[in-house]
């Protein structure tokens, strides 16, 4: 039986536990209980967007009172575009 299941589809494995006789289908979900009970699940990594979620807002604890750093990082983009453009007027 066990080397059948490496080759056979989801539903084939059902169509051939429903066709076994009532005694090996006991045999057969006792070796599947056997079997689930002798892995060692690990835990699922986190995706990247859990992971993301997670870390949101993780660094404000080091940031001064008041301090807006998306807003300084928009004003620094704005005045490096403003002297982009000031380089390409000369």
């Amino acid at each position: 039986m066990r080397g059948i299941l490496c080759a056979m589809s989801a539903n084939e494995v059902l169509q051939q536990v429903k066709a076994l006789p009532p005694q090996e289908r006991r045999k057969f979900f006792a070796w599947v209980h056997e079997l689930e009970t002798a892995i060692e699940v690990e835990p699922v990594s986190p995706s990247r967007g859990e992971l993301a979620r997670q870390l949101m807002g993780a660094g404000r604890r080091w940031l001064e009172p008041g301090a807006d750093p998306i807003a300084e990082l928009i004003r620094e983009r704005e005045q490096d575009d403003k002297l982009d453009q000031a380089d390409e007027r000369q």
